[in-house]
């Protein structure tokens, strides 16, 4: 029983691991150019929004929330960007400035609202991303806004040394101070407290409707960078840009181990998940396979992560009921 257990716990803490590995070196042996250096340059730089998004949306999900407006205020940021600067004649700057500002404002309403209401945080931000899906294309009409300064594709497109890409720099810097804000700040301890346990984490003297408030805000401004940088790299501001983009952040999360419920997650956790994706849409591309299978894939892979999550909290709180009856036979 002992040894059963043993392997269980290796594969939780390991099998994450275990699956970046094995999928690399299938798509090494099956996906053409995938191991090249240009190749693999390509697409940490394709991944660095979504590896943004999930640093804001882990912070989220141990804090017990979750946020389905992420990809449109992906959408609106992008579009309102790109009005500023192709429209307006705005510097990248200010643009960049106010961009930052209004995700910023749309995370700390979304936060705002959840614990005032009492609503759901599916519920709200599912609301908040139809009203934000209506916001981006009030803006752009549905036409795409093109005619930015040189200066401002460096973002997503420059590179250091001729391969390492700006955008990667960027999302390093980010994942470490997201690490260190997680790992050794209070603000993580309490994001745990109130993901495992809100009533406890009150009780305790948290103000756990700040942190959540918080959290979101944080979210909310991580998301507005990831905007600029993608609007950056494509060189098109457009409302459908980030258009389902929530769902491969949900996806990339839970895959690396953050939990859907709530107090338990790591950066770390997060940026194998987002590697994951990441490789899995950079291979099958590779391997010309079936946008549509690609969804199959991607949404397989979601469900089986949601499932183990949600079996793997069950049995711990059988274990700790076990425990607290009789502690001998709970070992």
């Amino acid at each position: 029983m002992k040894k059963d257990r043993s392997l269980s716990a290796i594969f939780s803490k390991y099998g994450v691991l275990l699956v970046l590995v094995v999928m690399f070196i299938m798509f090494s042996i099956f996906a053409p150019n995938f191991t090249k250096v240009r190749n693999l340059f390509n697409v940490s730089r394709q991944i660095c929004t979504l590896g943004i998004c999930a640093v804001g949306l882990t912070m989220v999900l141990v804090g017990g929330g979750i946020d389905l407006s992420l990809g449109y205020q992906l959408s609106v940021i992008n579009v309102v960007c790109a009005t500023m600067m192709a429209k307006m004649g705005v510097h990248p700057v200010p643009a960049i400035l106010v961009c930052l500002l209004i995700g910023i404002v749309i995370g700390a309403l979304n936060g705002i609202v959840i614990v005032r209401s009492g609503v759901h945080p599916m519920i709200v931000t599912l609301a908040v991303s139809q009203i934000l899906n209506g916001v981006s294309y009030l803006f752009s009409n549905g036409i795409p806004i093109y005619g930015f300064p040189d200066s401002f594709s460096y973002l997503g497109q420059g590179t250091i040394g001729g391969y390492v890409p700006v955008s990667l720099i960027i999302m390093i810097v980010i994942l470490i101070l997201g690490h260190i804000t997680m790992s050794k700040l209070p603000f993580g301890r309490y994001l745990y407290a109130v993901g495992s346990n809100e009533e406890a984490a009150k009780l305790s003297g948290v103000n756990t409707q700040l942190v959540r408030v918080a959290s979101h805000t944080i979210c909310g401004f991580l998301n507005a960078v990831a905007a600029v940088l993608l609007l950056s790299r494509t060189n098109s501001g457009l409302s459908s840009n980030g258009a389902g983009f929530e769902f491969n952040v949900i996806t990339a999360c839970v895959l690396g181990g953050v939990s859907n419920l709530g107090g338990k997650g790591t950066i770390g956790q997060a940026l194998m998940g987002v590697l994951i994706i990441g490789f899995l849409e950079n291979g099958m591309l590779l391997m010309n396979v079936n946008e549509y299978w690609q969804l199959v894939i991607k949404g397989t892979l979601l469900l089986i992560a949601v499932v183990y999550d949600a079996s793997v909290a069950r049995s711990a709180e059988r274990v700790k009921k076990l425990k607290a009856i009789n502690p001998e036979n709970a070992e």
